[in-house]
């Protein structure tokens, strides 16, 4: 069964206080989660909410559509610039932790990236986003 993944990131200052939110979807179910963090990045929260949304999905080999409005995140896998970032060792490149732990999770299942316009009146983009920027206001910030 194909399963949807909707992400997205919020931060405020760069860094500052951001969070995540993911929307998952797969036939009549659904499922939401959200996390905030006191000092962080939007390119972080983006990349950590598409970590979080795929370890979230159990059944090894499950085909995913990761669906995001962040071009940091859709074009590093489309075009190919993760595999190239790897070769170099992520020479001169940010945020390399979440890249290592992503990875493992590229192999793991059947993920196809697809990039959404943000703030474009897209239901589940724009539930992720007001999830984000609540986690980012939250009282459990990491």
């Amino acid at each position: 069964m194909l399963i949807y993944l909707y992400t997205d990131g919020a931060a405020k200052g760069n860094p500052g206080p951001g969070g995540y939110g993911i929307v998952l979807e797969s036939g009549p179910h659904r499922k939401e989660l959200s996390q905030g963090f006191r000092r962080t990045t939007n390119n972080r929260m983006e990349l950590l909410a598409v970590i979080e949304g795929l370890k979230a999905i159990k059944k090894p080999g499950a085909q995913v559509v990761v669906v995001s409005d962040s071009k940091y995140v859709v074009d590093a896998i489309n075009k190919g610039w993760l595999k190239s970032w790897l070769q170099k060792n992520f020479k001169g490149k940010k945020n390399v932790d979440l890249w290592q732990r992503l990875i493992p999770y590229l192999q793991k299942h059947q993920v196809q990236f697809r990039w959404v316009k943000g703030h474009n009146e897209h239901p589940q983009n724009e539930r992720c986003d007001r999830l984000a920027v609540a986690a980012s206001e939250g009282p459990d910030l990491r």
